[in-house]
């Protein structure tokens, strides 16, 4: 029996937490809708998805108004945890949720490896 696209995307998810600092994380659509995520219970996970593709959705109109090129990822910083988002696929986005300490050279390359193993997954 094949296994589900959801089960492969959450088992990629679930590696992400293993990456020292990140707290949560969720495979979204471009349009906001929850695909996977691996979140704790004080994240509200479809929150965080319609939320993260809204914001990576106005940083790609900002790229694309001044002609600066497609947007490889987005990165927001805050006092208590940074947010990182990043293309998986052509539909879908990848963010996950890291404490304010957590190495960004680390993230960014496990998140680039997570982000082109969900995009084959959702092929």
């Amino acid at each position: 029996m094949a296994l589900s696209f959801r089960f492969l995307v959450d088992q990629v998810l679930h590696e992400l937490r293993k990456v020292g600092g990140i707290h949560a994380s969720a495979a979204v659509t471009k349009d906001g809708l929850l695909i996977a995520s691996d979140v704790t219970s004080e994240i509200d996970a479809e929150a965080f998805a319609a939320m993260t593709a809204t914001m990576t959705g106005a940083a790609e109109t900002a790229m694309s108004e001044i002609k600066a090129g497609s947007t490889l990822r987005i990165v927001v910083e805050g006092k208590s945890g940074k947010i990182v988002s990043i293309e998986a696929g052509a539909n879908a986005i990848l963010v996950v949720l890291a404490t304010p300490e957590a190495p960004l050279g680390l993230i960014l390359l496990k998140i680039g490896e997570a982000s082109r193993k969900i995009a084959k997954i959702l092929e």
